[in-house]
């Protein structure tokens, strides 16, 4: 059996790797954070003190990270891995983050004969635990078959989205779609609300109507309609405001740099950085709503 190496155990990594554990694999961990280390290797996986123990342990990594910079700390950096990677390495970079630095590591990766693959990841919190994410994954077809049975274990649709750096521009592309549509989801309960319509029955009727999409069906942004949803929880997070504003500039940042016209996505990431800015950037990213009525 391979040995899988999975640096960053946080809200979505923490998850991944048990759904990783539970399908045999060995996994080998890493994380800042010893104690996110300490919860995971009581389930059976294993610690490693730096980025170079761990990838001298791995026949593959995986990285699940917040930031470009982190990433490519992990990979460049002194004591990185692609420094210390086993001879036909796969690695696997599960981050949401710009296109600039994911095709420059696959530059890297490739100088060093390691084979990469970038493949962000939509489903939060929920779909990591539950093991169905949808994996956008970018880099070669053989690569890409070489990691169909690790991303299984952790995914239920995994598609190939074509040449490196391609699965960032779909979770890009996706991101800046589910942020413009969560906003008008708001603000049409907001307007029914104030219309008179109950919102149970707005969302009965615009849930089969030509309204219906995501935002509103599986995760409606109105407290009590939807049960396993965060707005029906104190909008705990599955998926922080604060990083669908990371997201939404990302989506920014791309536009620009093909000239594309992107004008809901801007007026969306101006509003989820109002909204972030008022302290809810830990809030999940559905109680943008609150900004929408006017409340605080």
């Amino acid at each position: 059996m391979i040995t899988i190496g999975f640096i960053g155990l946080g809200h979505m990594g923490n998850p991944m790797v048990r759904n990783l554990l539970k399908a045999g694999f060995n996994v080998t961990i890493y994380d800042v954070a010893p104690e996110a280390v300490h919860v995971l290797a009581k389930d059976g996986a294993l610690p490693a003190d730096s980025f170079a123990a761990l990838a001298a342990q791995s026949d593959v990594i995986i990285t699940s990270v917040q930031t470009g910079e982190q990433v490519k700390g992990i990979c460049l950096g002194r004591d990185g891995i692609f420094s210390h990677a086993k001879s036909n390495l796969l690695y696997i970079d599960c981050s949401s983050v710009d296109i600039t630095t994911t095709r420059l590591l696959h530059e890297e990766a490739q100088k060093r004969h390691i084979a990469m693959l970038d493949a962000p990841v939509s489903g939060g919190v929920a779909g990591a635990a539950a093991g169905t994410l949808t994996f956008m994954v970018g880099g070669s077809r053989d690569d890409f078959e070489r990691a169909q049975s690790i991303l299984t274990a952790m995914g239920k649709k995994i598609v190939h989205a074509g040449e490196a750096g391609r699965g960032q521009a779909a979770k890009i592309c996706n991101n800046l779609l589910l942020g413009i549509s969560m906003i008008g989801v708001a603000e049409a309960f907001t307007l029914a609300e104030r219309l008179g319509l109950d919102p149970q029955k707005f969302f009965e009727i615009s849930s089969n109507a030509s309204g219906q999409c995501w935002s509103m069906t599986s995760y409606c942004p109105v407290p009590g309609i939807l049960d396993n949803v965060p707005s029906s929880h104190q909008y705990q997070p599955g998926f922080m405001a604060k990083m669908m504003l990371k997201d939404l500039r990302l989506g920014m940042h791309a536009a620009e740099a093909v000239d594309a016209v992107v004008p809901l996505g801007a007026v969306a990431a101006e509003l989820y950085e109002l909204y972030v800015n008022q302290g809810n950037g830990e809030k999940d990213f559905s109680g943008i709503i609150h900004l929408i009525k006017g409340e605080n």
